[in-house]
């Protein structure tokens, strides 16, 4: 194997000087190392190959990784222990036999038959927030998307057997965990502070609150003998090859974790496709001819979805442009080697999704939003395609997340019109790839 230290390098020294930046935005910095030093390129954070990672824009390497070499690399500690401690350990956050274990078990759950089922619930949810969006002034979408994304989460887990009070409160803390999170993350060097003044551990006491309003719901349904047909009722019916059921706290950490993963890529997701919408009021024109022909010709909400074509369509190059999950990050367990490129074990990896996505070798025009070159069907299996991630720890609710996406975005076109604007769309890279300031301006039709 070819010694992993021929991967071109950029020093810690480089990566000191550029930390304020990195704290602010990491992706220009990312994009000037791939520019200057091709597809992959290690990045010393300090002395010692432990300290450093491996970013990866090639993807075939990503391929490698997350499914033709996938038992060799495991999540890395920024999920299996960073985020674990707010969420526990479920299907994002555990590694090895445990995930497989709790996979086979939740996976009859997120069938297309058992998400026909929770379309309704769903729908109502949407039409719901829907109704918030401010109209003829500037009005930032993103809450009210983050807020309907949420919502749909919830409601599709517990039908109506939670309050509004409960909700919020769920929510507050979700959002507040994921905030110091990417303080931990970003501000590594003031760990020792978080520790020390108590916020790390005032954030653990919040969960240990959800925690507890959780198992309050769970043990309520538990006596009561009304089925919702919901997403707790499913996971309450699993069982796994033993016929044991799942004990409680590992359901709660299920929970969480779909809290976690169910509404902020969604709610990014959609925010950013009517960003775009606004840019491009040709696109925005032939979707809404499309959602009506599609409401006119539909009996029922799955096949409303299905006939969604051009909605589609729209959602899969949103998620091209600006994947929620613009990053994914592995540990290799054992040495490696793919195309002459040798990988040590115990390496920290870091493919570039958002880099992978516009990558110039695998998409034409690959800067510009042209929902139509999915249109085949064929795009959806590049390889430079990852807006689920890939492999078999390709993200469980993509199927859910598609569904509730192509609702909420026919919902609002229908109703509304979004004024062209042509300032560039902000980003705030986080744990997920956030909209920054989206402020658009929305007229009735």
């Amino acid at each position: 194997m070819k010694n992993s230290n021929q991967i071109p390098e950029v020093s810690a020294f480089k990566f000191l000087r550029h930390a304020a930046q990195i704290i602010e935005n990491p992706l220009p910095f990312h994009q000037e190392n791939f520019q200057k030093l091709g597809d992959i390129f290690r990045l010393r954070l300090g002395l010692g190959i432990s300290k450093s990672v491996i970013f990866s824009r090639n993807p075939k390497i990503a391929q490698h990784i997350l499914q033709k070499n996938q038992k060799n690399y495991h999540k890395s500690p920024i999920q299996t222990e960073d985020l674990a401690k707010y969420v526990g350990h479920g299907l994002l956050t555990a590694n090895g036999e445990h995930w497989q274990k709790q996979r086979k078990l939740i996976q009859p759950a997120f069938h297309k038959k058992q998400l026909e089922k929770l379309m309704d619930t769903v729908n109502s949810a949407i039409q719901a927030e829907v109704k918030r969006i401010e109209t003829n002034k500037e009005f930032d979408i993103f809450p009210v998307f983050n807020d309907l994304a949420f919502q749909t989460v919830v409601k599709s887990l517990f039908s109506s057997a939670v309050g509004e009070k409960e909700i919020n409160r769920l929510q507050y803390i979700t959002e507040a965990d994921q905030k110091m999170l990417v303080k931990e993350l970003r501000q590594p060097f003031k760990n020792w502070w978080f520790r020390l003044s108590g916020k790390i551990q005032k954030h653990i006491n919040l969960t240990q609150e959800a925690r507890q309003i959780l198992k309050e719901i769970v043990e309520e349904r538990k006596k009561s003998s009304i089925r919702q047909d919901d997403l707790l009722d499913m996971l309450l019916d699993a069982r796994y090859d033993d016929g044991t059921e799942m004990d409680e706290e590992q359901l709660i950490d299920e929970i969480l974790i779909l809290f976690t993963a169910g509404h902020e890529t969604t709610s990014n997701s959609l925010t950013f496709t009517c960003e775009l919408l606004a840019r491009h009021p040709e696109i925005q024109e032939k979707l809404y001819a499309d959602v009506i022909q599609a409401k006119e010709n539909s009996s029922n909400l799955m096949e409303f979805i299905q006939r969604s074509t051009y909605a589609n369509l729209v959602i899969d190059e949103s998620m091209r442009l600006y994947p929620p999950a613009y990053f994914i990050d592995r540990i290799s367990l054992a040495e490696d080697e793919f195309e002459g490129v040798g990988i040590g074990g115990n390496e920290s990896l870091l493919l570039s999704i958002y880099e992978i996505h516009r990558h110039n070798d695998y998409w034409q025009q690959p800067e510009k939003f042209i929902p139509e070159r999915f249109a085949d069907g064929k795009q959806r299996k590049n390889i430079a395609y990852y807006p689920f991630g890939a492999g078999p720890r390709k993200c469980i609710g993509n199927n859910f997340a598609m569904y509730e996406m192509i609702l909420a975005i026919s919902e609002v076109i229908a109703k509304f019109k979004i004024e062209e604007k042509k300032a560039p769309i902000q980003i705030t890279p986080l744990i997920t790839l956030k909209p920054k300031n989206a402020f658009l301006n929305f007229t009735p039709r």
